[in-house]
C-alpha cells in the first residue's frame, strides 16, 4: 500500500505569486480542493484550499463593481493566502500513514514529494477511500461477517479451514485487537451459490466463535 501506487501524479500546482482569480477557476474547473504551491524549482511551500480561497473572496453583499472585485482577486496572491510549509509525504511511504496525518492533522490532502521535496503528487481523503474500498471488496456482492476470535497462535487458520470446508471464498479480511485475550475478525465473502450454503456457513461458524455480524451486501 505505497502511496505511489495510490496517488495523483503531477498535479496542478500553483505559484506563490498566483492571483486568487486563478486559483478559484482552477479548482472550479477541475473539481479539485486544494493546490499544492511550489517554487521555480518545483519544491513543495505552502497549499491552498478551497475554504482558504473562498475565506478571501469579497462577501456577496458588497458594493465593490465587478471590475474593483477582478481587480482586488488579481492582487491576492497565493503566497498571503496558502499555509506554507505543509506537511507531506513521500510515495516510498504507506497510505495508513498518510492516512493516520490526515486524521489527526484534519487534512483533506498532503502533497507527496521526492526526498528532494520537489512535487511529485497529492494524497487526499478520497484516496484513501478508495484504498479501504477496494481492500475491503467493498464493490462485491456477499457476506460480510464479524466474529469475536481468540487471539491464540492458530486462530485464524482454523476460522479459514472451516470456511473452506463449506466451499465459502473470502474477498477479504481485517482485525480489530482489543484489550482482552480475543480480537474481531471482519470478513467478507463472494455470495453463496445458495441459501442452503448461506446458511451452513453461519451454523459452522457460529459453533466455534461467536458472531457478532452476518449482513448480506449487494457491493
Amino acid at each position: 500500500m505505497l502511496i505511489s501506487n495510490w496517488m495523483t501524479k503531477d498535479p496542478i500546482s500553483v505559484l506563490p505569486s498566483t492571483p486568487l482569480s486563478k486559483c478559484q477557476k482552477l479548482m472550479k474547473l477541475r473539481g479539485i480542493h486544494r493546490l499544492p504551491v511550489v517554487d521555480d524549482d518545483n519544491k513543495v511551500v505552502g497549499i491552498v484550499s478551497d475554504r482558504d480561497v473562498k475565506s478571501n473572496l469579497p462577501s456577496k453583499a458588497t458594493t465593490l463593481s465587478v471590475h474593483e472585485l477582478q481587480y482586488l482577486l488579481a492582487e491576492i496572491q497565493t503566497k498571503q493566502i496558502m499555509t506554507p510549509s505543509p506537511v507531506t509525504v513521500r510515495e516510498t511511504e504507506t497510505v495508513s500513514k498518510a492516512a493516520l496525518l490526515m486524521l489527526d492533522g484534519k487534512f483533506g490532502g498532503l502533497p507527496v514529494v521526492d526526498d528532494d521535496g520537489h512535487l511529485t503528487g497529492i494524497i487526499t481523503d478520497q484516496d484513501v477511500f478508495r484504498v479501504f474500498t477496494t481492500l475491503a471488496g467493498a464493490r462485491v456482492p456477499g457476506i460480510e461477517l464479524t466474529l469475536e476470535v481468540s487471539t491464540v497462535e492458530g486462530s485464524l487458520k482454523n476460522v479459514f479451514e472451516v470456511l473452506r470446508q463449506q466451499g465459502a471464498r473470502v474477498v477479504s479480511l481485517m482485525t480489530q485487537f482489543g484489550e482482552g485475550e480475543t480480537r474481531e475478525v471482519f470478513i467478507r465473502l463472494q455470495r453463496p451459490e445458495s441459501v442452503a450454503q448461506a446458511t451452513a456457513i453461519r451454523a459452522a461458524l457460529s459453533e466455534q466463535w461467536k458472531l457478532l455480524e452476518w449482513t448480506e451486501v449487494q457491493g
